[in-house]
């Protein structure tokens, strides 16, 4: 009986998941009257906007990883490593991006960085595109630091650092060389969760005025009919190539580790 129940229940969840997909991308193969086709599929890769606020937000989800890496790798370390008794707290912080509002973020960037305050950086456009990444990279903390923290968990941080130490090794070079490629697949893991925040996202970019992926997705889905149904596949087919590339890298792990 509860073989049944757990069957009845995983079924309900697949249907309950894929025929909202499978009614979409059916939607979104109709524009042509009487036939399918992928016209409107083509129609949205040909659009400049998309080429350009698609490009924008791969710029911008490339800075985010990178400044997430750059902060987030060396704070998990050394709160591991020399203050674990600080690691409650921070897992709060953390968290806080899941219960704030992005727009609650986004205003209070606006209020402290605009042009008539002490640093204006929505004055220019390099200023809002590092405002952009900033509320970006807040947004990925709970998925990016997470996965960071359980990679940290399977080695033993405390002899790696002294091993190398001893071997007069510097704090830049034993987070460089050593505990970087010892979590570089949690590492990946969170940066790619983070590239599917970023192309997805759309209250930060729509406040801050910048040709992001999101706003041009919701400006489309306003306009057009069909074409909005092919984005929407097109984007759900991104998200779901990050998850596929998380375990891909996951396994190869698993696998180089096994031969070693």
């Amino acid at each position: 009986m509860k073989r049944i129940w757990a069957w009845g229940a995983l079924i309900f969840g697949l249907l309950y998941f894929f025929l909202p997909l499978i009614g979409m991308t059916n939607f979104s193969l109709k524009m042509r009257r009487g036939e399918y086709s992928f016209d409107a599929y083509a129609r949205v890769l040909a659009d400049p906007k998309f080429q350009e606020t698609f490009g924008f937000s791969v710029m911008m989800a490339l800075f985010t990883i990178l400044f997430g890496i750059l902060l987030i790798v060396p704070t998990a370390y050394w709160v591991r490593l020399k203050m674990p008794g600080l690691r409650p707290y921070i897992e709060f912080i953390t968290l806080l991006p899941l219960v704030i509002p992005a727009i609650v973020i986004v205003f209070g960037y606006i209020r402290l960085y605009n042009t008539s305050s002490w640093l204006p950086l929505t004055g220019t456009i390099m200023g809002t595109n590092v405002l952009l990444v900033f509320g970006y990279a807040t947004l990925a903390l709970p998925y990016m630091y997470r996965a960071v923290d359980t990679g940290l968990r399977t080695i033993d941080v405390t002899t790696l650092t002294e091993a190398a130490q001893s071997l007069g090794a510097g704090w830049v070079t034993i987070l460089s060389r050593i505990i970087l490629p010892n979590v570089l697949v949690a590492v990946l893991s969170g940066a790619f969760l983070t590239f599917a925040i970023v192309i997805g996202e759309f209250t930060m970019a729509a406040l801050l005025n910048r040709p992001a992926f999101g706003p041009y997705m919701q400006l489309l889905g306003a306009n057009r009919a069909y074409e909005p149904a092919a984005l929407a596949v097109i984007a759900f087919g991104i998200t779901w190539a990050c998850m596929g590339l998380i375990q891909l890298v996951t396994r190869f792990s698993k696998h180089t580790r096994a031969q070693r």
